[in-house]
């Protein structure tokens, strides 16, 4: 990446413009870390860069940027630019081209403003953006409250930087952040989502969750996790402290969380604070199936797809089901271990325990019990279908699901193991025109 991203300013500098490594991969590269990305700033203008590189596409010219694709790889070139106020919170008003230095002042954080010169190796620094690398600082460029009036998601992204680079937020920014902290709203619900994420599946997400809440964000973004905090549990299962206390920890123990995943975690407990209730001891009575709607309306405000909003409650409706699985039936178990996020939902359930009372042994039995059915020999087809109770004269409807699901439980505990077998059994359990009466035992 870096040979093809210096291929790029050579040939800029052949054609007599200036060309530097910009941001990111400049921090990155002082910090030691891989870079996804390098980001090259010119002095040429956008339809200069368009006419060195045939194949470029024009993807933001009022910003002077453009895509050029080197060996495959893309990189954005973007022309050297001040900018005006920023009238919506987002987008500059006017854009003017200009120098280095310029372009350098007009970024967010001193981190964020260095210039590498990939030809003679030497790094420019007009922002003192080095020295607070190796102070493991975060800062505005200028003043916080200028820089933050200019895009206010610039507040989440101080928190994410300073989790993900495990530095310090200088006072004067901090404050900052607290004091403009309800100014986050006039974001978009889609950019405050991405920058939650980034933090929640970061390497610090309970540091991360910290800053949120102390800065002020947490209330304005997330107000049900924020009523977490003081929320007190019972001891014997909660000895490490209140709902917020082991939210905060159940995201420390995740590993390599997916977006969904950080999501189901963060909210897994959501709905025990408007359930509290002392009845002998402290109880939530009913906190799942809450939680899982309040989940479901957190999503929806964050502008979740339908499908992660429907796995992220999905994590919070099962949740406490892995309390039972010593007891369930050997279909109930296998259905349970057939969900399409189960390595999700035993992920979270690890970090539950291990984030409150650490009894794992929930969690080792189904390690185990999945190793066996991955092992024994595939399930074999379902014994009946629905078209088969069409033909025996059923109308579709919710019965089927209830009469296929029972046949399903009995062909998976060995009861039942042919076709024929099946539909006597339906026959009998299952009179048409008489209301369902299933033989069998209730089911978990």
């Amino acid at each position: 990446m870096q040979r093809a991203a210096r291929r790029i300013v050579e040939k800029l500098r052949l054609h007599g413009y200036q060309a530097l490594f910009a941001g990111g991969w400049v921090r990155d590269f002082l910090l030691r870390r891989s870079a996804k990305d390098i980001d090259i700033a010119t002095s040429a203008r956008p339809d200069e860069v368009l006419q060195l590189f045939p194949r470029a596409t024009a993807i933001g010219v009022q910003f002077g940027v453009v895509q050029v694709r080197v060996y495959r790889a893309a990189f954005e070139v973007a022309t050297f630019r001040s900018e005006d106020s920023y009238l919506d919170g987002r987008h500059p008003s006017t854009v003017t081209f200009s120098g280095p230095r310029e372009d350098a002042l007009r970024r967010d954080f001193t981190i964020n403003g260095l210039f590498y010169d990939p030809v003679t190796g030497k790094v420019i620094d007009y922002v003192r953006g080095k020295a607070d690398i190796q102070r493991r600082i975060i800062r505005t460029i200028g003043s916080p409250n200028n820089r933050f009036a200019e895009d206010k998601l610039r507040l989440l992204r101080a928190i994410r930087f300073a989790c993900n680079l495990n530095f310090q937020i200088e006072r004067a920014t901090w404050d900052a952040i607290r004091r403009l902290a309800p100014k986050i709203l006039q974001v978009s619900w889609e950019r405050i989502r991405d920058e939650l994420i980034k933090i929640l599946t970061g390497p610090a997400p309970g540091r991360g969750l910290d800053l949120l809440q102390e800065g002020g964000l947490l209330r304005h973004v997330l107000p049900e996790v924020e009523a977490m905090r003081g929320i007190e549990q019972p001891p014997e299962f909660h000895p490490e402290g209140d709902v917020f206390v082991h939210t905060k920890l159940a995201l420390k123990m995740l590993r390599k969380p997916t977006p969904v995943l950080a999501l189901g975690a963060l909210l897994h407990d959501v709905g025990k604070p408007p359930t509290y209730s002392i009845k002998k001891r402290i109880r939530f009575d009913g906190h799942v199936e809450l939680g899982a709607k309040m989940a479901e309306d957190i999503c929806k405000r964050l502008r979740m797809s339908s499908e992660e909003t429907e796995r992220i409650v999905d994590l919070v409706l099962h949740h406490l089901r892995f309390m039972h699985v010593h007891e369930m039936r050997e279909s109930t178990l296998k259905r349970f271990f057939r969900r399409p996020d189960f390595a999700d939902h035993l992920e979270m359930h690890r970090a539950d325990c291990m984030s409150s009372h650490r009894d794992l042994s929930s969690y080792w039995f189904c390690k185990k019990k999945s190793e066996d059915y991955r092992n024994a020999p595939p399930s074999p087809p379902p014994l009946i279908r629905g078209q088969d109770l069409i033909n025996m004269g059923y109308q579709p409807g919710p019965i089927f699901r209830e009469i296929l699901t029972a046949v399903e439980d009995l062909q998976l505990e060995g009861d039942l193991g042919t076709r024929e077998e099946a539909l006597d059994y339906v026959r009998r359990a299952f009179p048409l025109n008489k209301a369902p009466s299933p033989e069998g035992d209730s089911r978990n």
